[in-house]
Order: structure tokens, then C-alpha cells, then sequence
């Protein structure tokens, strides 16, 4: 069992997702240790990109923020090895092709590919899983293949249309199934109305990897919702916007309403 699988062992898993780098590398470790103290169960930590195609106005602009303070992969992967030293809560990157493919790539005729060289640190920095928006299905291969070979877990992602394509997904899953609760970007929904009761039987007929619910869950209330259907519930943006409300005294904000949602789940 990975170490991802492990943190649906006790319960329902809150997910919770952080900006790397956003205001800085150092309160984006202090804001998911306070994270971890009030009960998330797993982390993402999302790799600022120039062009988050997935993400909603919160987060990209989070994104342009924590580009403008200097964050780098490199500095996230130093991050995830000190997280590493002080945590054993399971560690995730969400980003994009490519700063993956592109990561250490010294040449095209025979040098380390870029997926080689991504996923060998991602083992050396402690980082469990990768989570890749803009990846398809069809070419996975080659990048599952590569996170395999290093131990990291490449999270499949279900979308309200993939109906007809579940089986083929979940087959291929490891560490959860990220079932995306509306179409769209990223962001806060006042409603989420998709049917997602009747994916997630779908998907559990086909797969025991644990399944866990994101895009637009922001309440308390919608989180007990999802966490009747789904082994976990992902909040991201509305955590982001805490982020940016406060900066970098965030800290004991991200703490309560984190708190706030991990008690909801448990009920």
C-alpha cells in the first residue's frame, strides 16, 4: 500500500491544497504544517506555472504571486524534503506536462529525459504523488511508466464526462482517484448539482482505490456532503483565498477553517 493509499486508513481524508511559493517558501511550509495540525490528511502542493490551463481566477493569480516572489521546482522540491523531515503526511505536486518533461533536460539525442530526472527527485525530495491536469489519458504511458520505476503515485482524474471511460481510468489508477466535481476550472461553486452519486458507485464497481471529490467544495456543509459518497473531500481555492486575504498571517486562518472542514468530514 502506498503511503498515499495510507491516509484513507482512519477515516475520511481531507485534502487540502496549498500554491508553492505563495507568499513565500517559507509560510508556504508554515500554512500546510498548520494544515497538518488541524487534521489534513494529504497535501497538494501546487508548482506555479505561467499558464494553469485547470485553474480558476484564485489560484492563478496565487500562481503569478508566488512566480513574482521566486518560487521555482527546485525550490519545491527542497520544501518537500524539509516538510519530509517533520511530517509523515502524505505529499503531492500538482502541476503541469511541462515543467515535468522539461525538468533537468540537458538534450534530445540520449541525455536524462525530463521525466527521468523529474520523478528521481521527486524520490530523493520524500514527494508520494503527482497530480497532472493537463496530461490525457491516452499519454500517460510513458510518464506512468517513469513515476512507477521512482515510487510516485500519478493520480488519475475523472471528470463528469468520462463516464464512459471509466474502467479504463480506474484501472490504471494508484494512490486515489481524483473525481473532479464540475466542469470548469478550479474555483468556489455556491452548488454543485452534477450527479456525482452515480459516477462514484461507477467508479467504486471497478476499482478499490480510495476516491476523493474535488473542484468548487468550500463549506462545511458541502464537505459532509461529498464525504458521504467519496473516501475524501479536496479544498483548494478556498484555502488559496485565505492565503491571499491574509498573506502572511495566514497561518492560524488556514488552521480554523481547515479544523472547521476536517470536523465535517468526521461526522
Amino acid at each position: 500500500m502506498s503511503n498515499i493509499q495510507n491516509a484513507f486508513k482512519n477515516g475520511k481524508a481531507f485534502i487540502g491544497f496549498i500554491t508553492g511559493g505563495d507568499p513565500s517558501i517559507e509560510k508556504t511550509k508554515e500554512f500546510i504544517l498548520e494544515m497538518i495540525r488541524a487534521g489534513a490528511d494529504l497535501i497538494e502542493i501546487g508548482i506555479p506555472f505561467s499558464d494553469p490551463i485547470a485553474e480558476g481566477p484564485v489560484i492563478q493569480e496565487a500562481n503569478n504571486r508566488a512566480l513574482s516572489s521566486g518560487a521555482t521546482v527546485e525550490k519545491l522540491f527542497t520544501l518537500v524534503a524539509s516538510l519530509r523531515k517533520e511530517t509523515s503526511v502524505p505529499l503531492l505536486f500538482m502541476t503541469y506536462v511541462n515543467p515535468v518533461f522539461h525538468y533537468g533536460l540537458t538534450d534530445y539525442k540520449g541525455g536524462q529525459t525530463g521525466y527521468d530526472a523529474f520523478f528521481k527527485r521527486c524520490r530523493e525530495a520524500g514527494l508520494d504523488g503527482i497530480i497532472i491536469p493537463d496530461l490525457p489519458f491516452e499519454e500517460q504511458p510513458p510518464v506512468r511508466t517513469t513515476a512507477e520505476k521512482f515510487g510516485i503515485d500519478l493520480i488519475s482524474l475523472i471528470a463528469p464526462t468520462s463516464e464512459a471511460r471509466i474502467k479504463e481510468i480506474a484501472k490504471t489508477a494508484s494512490g486515489f482517484i481524483y473525481l473532479v466535481s464540475s466542469m470548469g476550472v478550479t474555483g468556489i461553486r455556491g452548488e454543485i448539482t452534477t450527479d456525482l452519486d452515480s459516477i462514484t458507485k461507477a467508479i467504486k464497481s471497478v476499482s478499490s482505490v480510495p476516491l476523493a471529490i474535488g473542484f468548487g467544495i468550500h463549506t462545511p456543509a458541502q464537505a459532509a456532503q461529498m464525504a458521504k459518497i467519496a473516501d475524501g473531500v479536496i479544498v483548494g481555492s478556498a484555502i488559496v483565498k485565505i492565503a491571499a486575504e491574509h498573506g502572511a498571517t495566514a497561518g492560524p486562518h488556514i488552521y480554523r477553517y481547515v479544523k472547521e472542514m476536517k470536523d465535517a468530514i468526521r461526522k
